[in-house]
């Protein structure tokens, strides 16, 4: 099972995983990783994000997919939401369940190092100082 979602409104994490896990006896560990924007420094007010619908899903199909070939994974979700965030919200949420931690652990963070470095999704941050684009981490 995969579950690729790319939304405005926000997701809860205890219902998105129990959907992942139903009907489903052979999972033995899932592995979540969920972002949120943060303030450390009281220099983000709100942060916008911006995606091509179609595109952006077909691209978090093809790396999910690829997550499959290369653990073996029971399911696998990946929740993604665009538009004006404030700090606190959720922005993220991958999950990666397998019969056993360490193909699920290894496949959550590969979903996640891809969308962080590498999905289409374009982040502007506002504070104080005015708006301003994020580039992707290395």
């Amino acid at each position: 099972m995969t579950v690729i979602r790319v939304q405005r409104d926000d997701f809860d994490i205890g219902k998105e995983i129990e959907a992942l896990r139903k009907g489903s006896t052979g999972i033995g560990a899932i592995v979540t990783f969920t972002g949120t924007v943060r303030d450390a420094h009281g220099e983000v007010t709100a942060m916008t994000l911006e995606h091509y619908p179609g595109m952006t899903e077909k691209e978090l199909a093809r790396v999910e997919a690829e997550a499959h070939a290369r653990w073996p994974l029971q399911a696998s979700l990946i929740v993604h939401r665009v538009g004006r965030l404030e700090p606190g919200d959720n922005i993220v949420l991958a999950a990666a369940a397998s019969a056993h931690r360490e193909a699920a652990f290894e496949a959550a963070r590969f979903l996640i190092d891809y969308l962080k470095t590498s999905a289409p999704f374009w982040k502007r941050e506002s504070g104080p100082s005015g708006d301003k684009w994020v580039a992707a981490p290395p």
